[in-house]
C-alpha cells in the first residue's frame, strides 16, 4: 500500500486499518476503488493517467488481469510454450467501456495491438482521451464506435482484420432493477450484514449499457455465438467471460450446433469470486 500511495497520492486518505492490523480500503466506498485502480494502474503498468466519468463501471483490476493471463494461455502450445507478444498479435476487445481497461493491461503486459469498441460514445471517447493521455499506450489501442447497438461484430470488423483473440466481459442482468438489487446484495456483503439504503449508488458504477441487457447474459452471448461464424475465418479464438455457471451448457450445446471445433471452459476465480472463460474456435489448428 506505501508503495501504491507513492503512485497515487490520492490513495492514501481512503487507507485504513482491518481488525489484524493490515492496511487496506473500504471496498464499499466508490472513492476509494477508484483511486487503488489508479494506483495500481500507475505502479504495476505504468499509466498514470486514468480517469473515468462518474457513474461508470469502475472494474477490479486483478480480475481484469486475469482474464489477460488466461486468453494468453489460449496461445501457446507444446511446440509453441511462450505467450506470443508484440504489436502482430491482435486482439478484439466488445465492450471496452470508459476505463478501456483490457486494453491497456494486455498491450503493457504483452505488447499487443488491440481495437476497442463499444455501443457508448461517451465511453469511446473518455478510453481514446485515457490512450492520447498515455504515450506508451498510443500506437497499440484504437478505439471503434459500435454503431449499431443490437449488433457485436458487424460493423467491426472489417474485412480485412484478422484478429488472434476477441474478449468481452458481457452485462449480465437482464434489466437494471435486476443489477441494482445485485448490488444491494453486494454492498451488504461488503458491509458484514449491514442493509445497503435502496438509493445508495453502485459501489463499482455502470452505465446501462455496462450492466444489462435484453435478455441478460444468456441473450447476449447467444447473439455473440451467432455473429461469431460469420467471422469464423478472421478470428482464431473468441472468448467471453460467463458470469451465471447455468449458462455454460446451453452456450456450449449451441456452438457444437453452429460447427465450432474447439470449446474450452476455464474457470476463473478472485477472492470469493467465481467465473468462466468460454473460448471457442471454428479453425482446425486452434
Amino acid at each position: 500500500m506505501e508503495a501504491l500511495c507513492k503512485a497515487c497520492p490520492e490513495l492514501k486518505p481512503y487507507l485504513k486499518s482491518t481488525p489484524k492490523n493490515e492496511t487496506t480500503i473500504d471496498f464499499s466506498d466508490s472513492k476509494a476503488v477508484l483511486y487503488l485502480n489508479k494506483a495500481l494502474l500507475a505502479h504495476d503498468y505504468q499509466v498514470p493517467n486514468w480517469q473515468i466519468p462518474e457513474g461508470y463501471l469502475c472494474p477490479p483490476i486483478p480480475g481484469r488481469a486475469d482474464y489477460i493471463h488466461h486468453i494468453a494461455d489460449l496461445l501457446t502450445s507444446a511446440d509453441h510454450p511462450e505467450v506470443p507478444t508484440g504489436k502482430s498479435i491482435r486482439v478484439l476487445d466488445i465492450g471496452t467501456g470508459a476505463n478501456c481497461i483490457y486494453p491497456i493491461i494486455g498491450s503493457r503486459s504483452y505488447g499487443w495491438k488491440f481495437v476497442a469498441t463499444d455501443i457508448d460514445p461517451v465511453a469511446v471517447n473518455v478510453a481514446k482521451v485515457i490512450v492520447q493521455s498515455n504515450p506508451q499506450l498510443e500506437k497499440l489501442v484504437e478505439l471503434r464506435l459500435q454503431k449499431d447497438p443490437a449488433a457485436i461484430f458487424k460493423g467491426i470488423i472489417n474485412s480485412t482484420d484478422r484478429f488472434e483473440l476477441t474478449m468481452c466481459n458481457p452485462p449480465f442482468h437482464a434489466s437494471m432493477a435486476e443489477a441494482e438489487a445485485a448490488n444491494q446484495r453486494k454492498r451488504s456483503n461488503l458491509n458484514k450484514g449491514k442493509a445497503a439504503g435502496s438509493n445508495t449508488p453502485l459501489n463499482f458504477g455502470g452505465q446501462n449499457s455496462e450492466l444489462w441487457c435484453a435478455g441478460g447474459e444468456i441473450g447476449f452471448l447467444t447473439r455473440m455465438a451467432n455473429e461469431s461464424i460469420e467471422y469464423a475465418r478472421q478470428v482464431y479464438y473468441f472468448t467471453s467471460l460467463v458470469s451465471k455457471r447455468e449458462n455454460i451448457a446451453p452456450l456450449k450445446k449451441l456452438l457444437s450446433r453452429l460447427g465450432a471445433r474447439k470449446i474450452d471452459v476455464i474457470r476463473m476465480s478472485q477472492g470469493q469470486k467465481e467465473s468462466r472463460l468460454l473460448a471457442w474456435s471454428f479453425l482446425a489448428d486452434a
